[in-house]
């Protein structure tokens, strides 16, 4: 097949794990290496679509390959024709899960599977994956959120002018969700005191709250410039994130862990959300990912990006509502040209496909065994 189409040989899968510049801690874990599984989708043609999956640990990376290798030999063959964008493939990659589900761990494979085939397909039209999806490359608005975990207050406030300058940036996140509210509200005061009155906070719970905490310490966050409250509580918690919504001003942000377009439907008919963050890990790949913005679109619900800088700059940079992305650090030491910040934007890849080359050196030390 040529001008544009391939067909799929298989995948090939690698786990490694990478040490992180600083440590992600949160209330739930503290995480001190970023593991993640790198996707070669090897097609028939010569062209290889490249993906990766962040699996937090070793331990995240060994659940994801069964049902990777499971998707690389039931999709074996399959086709993309020219010009034909490879959406019927998620749906099929989807069938072929079906014992293992439609969420979980099964929706995390199809998304990396997606993601390698958007990146190949985008390859062989010789296009930038923005214009293969059908828009034009144009910088795209992030923050830093490489850092202030839970951590003292005095360190939070040199991390956060640390965060700020590395890129420029005019926003950085802030992780909150320590024992007391008091605890929360001292290290928050002291990085806008160091920041100063302009810099964008967004603070993140990482779902560590019950509802009723979480509307009393939202009510409290109302006074403090903060711009958006991300995941007080269980994502999937529809009617008490719609009471969360409800009762705080402060915009509830929600949607990282949302498996596949339905859970952002589900969420905007809850009015569980004011903004909605997909993770394209979750969100189910570029098809996915462009599905749920077509529905926060309709509902007029402004959408940001959680991690993976090198796909998120395509996809936000083709939304319509496109909000805001979430710049992380972790993939950096593997790859050859990683995504970069200036004053505060990512410029997205004109190169072919989602712009992803391995750094063969970086991946042969961080590999472990599979």
């Amino acid at each position: 097949m040529t001008g544009g189409g391939f067909t799929i040989r298989g995948l090939s899968l690698r786990s490694v794990v990478v040490p992180m510049a600083r440590p992600l801690v949160t209330r739930v874990v503290t995480i001190e290496k970023a593991a993640f599984v790198l996707i070669d989708l090897e097609t028939e043609e010569g062209i290889t679509g490249r993906s990766y999956l962040f699996g937090y640990s070793k331990a995240g990376n060994d659940c994801f390959l069964p049902p990777l290798r499971w998707l690389s030999d039931a999709m074996k063959g399959e086709k993309v024709t020219p010009g034909a964008p490879p959406d019927q493939l998620f749906d099929k990659a989807r069938k072929a899960l079906t014992l293992m589900g439609y969420e979980g761990i099964a929706m995390i494979a199809v998304s990396g599977f997606d993601m390698a085939c958007w990146d190949a397909y985008a390859q062989a039209q010789g296009q930038p994956l923005v214009e293969a999806l059908g828009g034009k490359a144009a910088p795209v608005t992030a923050y830093n959120s490489c850092g202030l975990g839970i951590i003292k207050a005095k360190a939070a406030t040199e991390e956060a002018k640390k965060l700020l300058a590395e890129g420029g940036y005019g926003a950085v996140k802030v992780r909150l969700g320590r024992e007391t509210l008091d605890e929360d509200l001292a290290v928050l005061g002291a990085v806008r005191d160091a920041v100063g009155a302009d810099v964008i906070l967004p603070v993140d719970f990482n779902q560590c709250l019950s509802v009723d905490d979480a509307i009393e310490r939202g009510r409290a966050l109302n006074q403090e410039n903060v711009y958006w409250i991300e995941e007080p509580t269980r994502y999937d918690d529809w009617q008490g994130n719609a009471r969360i919504a409800a009762a705080v001003e402060t915009p509830a942000q929600d949607g990282e862990n949302f498996y596949g377009p339905e859970g952002a439907a589900q969420a905007i008919e809850a009015k569980a959300l004011d903004y909605l963050m997909p993770d394209v890990e979750r969100i189910g790949g570029v098809t996915g990912w462009m599905r749920a913005a077509r529905i926060a679109e309709e509902a007029k619900i402004p959408v940001s990006l959680h991690l993976f800088p090198e796909f998120s700059s395509h996809l936000l940079a083709a939304t319509p509502t496109a909000h805001w992305l979430e710049f992380t650090d972790w993939s950096v030491p593997l790859l050859e040209n990683p995504v970069t910040v200036t004053d505060g934007h990512v410029y997205v890849s004109d190169a072919p496909g989602a712009g992803i080359a391995w750094n063969e050196d970086a991946v042969e030390k961080y590999s472990v065994a599979i």
